[in-house]
């Protein structure tokens, strides 16, 4: 079976170069790649300079071969590569959903607020986060301790351990990473200042 789809020819040439690149940025030799697929080095030549039409059953093994999907070797462009982020204006918070994973959330916020001193305003929820401090210094509270987050400095945890982070010494801004879980944790708590997402 033909890889048959609008704009074949655009498409063809995308998984070529798709393929030769993924065999060069894994180190490996036309004879390695071949082998690895189940063909002959010189139909694996041919197939990535356009001499031999691509067949789905081939497109599936060397996808396997170089560690994708056949999915990601056909992918093509979107039309919506650049998105604008949902504004949370009361908390200061953007926040963006990756398109490739929508369970996950990039979010900027910036902190005014120290964190609290009360631990029982600190959060545990499933989850993991990942935090770069943009500007300022952001203190966390995670568990009994306390880290002092400098600007370009990131942190990353589990959210089973409670915690909360807020601003060190004036205002600062971070950007953050959260995964389904910790965004809806986070979700939970909305109106409370101690974290980043929404």
């Amino acid at each position: 079976m033909l890889l048959m789809t609008q704009g074949r020819e655009e498409l063809d040439g995308l998984v070529r170069k798709r393929i030769r690149a993924l065999r060069v940025a894994q180190g490996l030799s036309l004879e390695e790649l071949a082998t690895r697929a189940h063909l002959s080095q010189s139909s694996l030549s041919r197939i990535e300079n356009g001499q031999r039409r691509l067949a789905l059953d081939q497109l599936v093994t060397l996808a396997r071969a170089l560690d994708t999907t056949l999915d990601q070797l056909v992918e093509t462009a979107t039309d919506d590569i650049v998105t604008s982020p949902t504004i949370d204006s009361t908390h200061g918070r953007m926040r963006w959903t990756l398109k490739a994973d929508p369970g996950m959330s990039v979010v900027r916020q910036r902190l005014t607020d120290p964190p609290p001193d009360n631990p029982a305003r600190m959060r545990a929820h499933p989850g993991r986060e990942w935090l770069v401090v943009l500007s300022g210094t952001a203190i966390l509270m995670l568990g009994q301790r306390r880290f002092r987050i400098e600007t370009n400095q990131a942190a990353e945890f589990p959210t089973m351990m409670p915690h909360a982070i807020g601003a060190g010494g004036g205002p600062c801004e971070i950007l953050g990473l959260f995964d389904r879980d910790a965004r809806r944790g986070h979700q939970r708590d909305n109106g409370d200042a101690q974290g980043p997402p929404e």
